[in-house]
């Protein structure tokens, strides 16, 4: 079939740098796990007992490359960092098995969930959804894609995150309460999963305000290191 003329510019597809490939990674969408380390559930006046995995959604371009700024949001006095290990998706589909979900994916990342505080919580009060304190330009910086072909399925492995070098977050992988696998599998039975879907896998405790000027770093060891300064 011919291509057809667009009757405006066709947008960009948002395109994630690979540790160690020129190929880049196309991203379809970008879906977020709320609460899913339990001292983060707690610190927000959740139950963190395990029930199914919450999730939401950021848009495709939200995501911050490496090595940009994070311009701050405008319509909120408390922008809050939030640490999270990011998974990749190379294939998808709709109820994936727990034990082929991993079989999914592509690789890994780090990554930093911007979130508008004083707009959720204004969200939350009033019980609407979350896109205006969520989904906003730049709200998730990202590192490099690092394969699993080369680092495997990291179970565990610190997660931590910075401002201005001091240590806000600290916790685990292992301390998700949803598991990759599990993360996958539940997700898939909401929304058929596909190639270039990226997943944000919640965060731990300590998450806390950012100012213009900050620059936060972080990481997840045994995967990928991030650093980003908001402007």
């Amino acid at each position: 079939m011919t291509a057809k003329a667009t009757v405006i510019p066709m947008p960009p597809q948002i395109l994630l740098p690979v540790e160690g490939e020129e190929a880049l990674f196309p991203v379809r969408r970008v879906y977020c796990v709320g609460r899913n380390y339990a001292a983060h559930a707690v610190e927000m006046g959740h139950d963190p007992a395990r029930e199914k995995p919450f999730f939401f959604q950021k848009n495709p371009d939200n995501l911050l490359p490496p090595g940009l700024g994070m311009p701050y949001p405008p319509l909120t006095e408390d922008l809050h960092h939030e640490v999270e290990a990011v998974v990749a998706l190379r294939a998808g589909g709709a109820d994936i098995p727990l034990e082929e979900a991993l079989n999914c994916v592509y690789g890994y990342a780090v990554g930093i969930d911007f979130t508008r505080r004083d707009l959720q919580a204004e969200a939350k009060k009033e019980g609407k959804p979350w896109a205006a304190a969520k989904a906003f330009e730049g709200s998730a910086p990202i590192s490099a894609i690092v394969p699993a072909a080369r680092i495997g399925h990291p179970e565990h492995g610190a997660i931590w995150l910075k401002v201005n070098d001091r240590k806000k977050q600290q916790g685990d992988m292992n301390q998700m309460i949803w598991k990759v696998p599990e993360i996958i599998a539940e997700l898939s039975k909401l929304f058929v999963l596909a190639p270039g879907d990226v997943i944000m896998t919640g965060t731990p405790s300590g998450v806390g305000p950012v100012q213009r000027g900050d620059r936060v770093d972080c990481g997840i060891d045994g995967i990928a290191n991030l650093s980003v300064t908001i402007v």
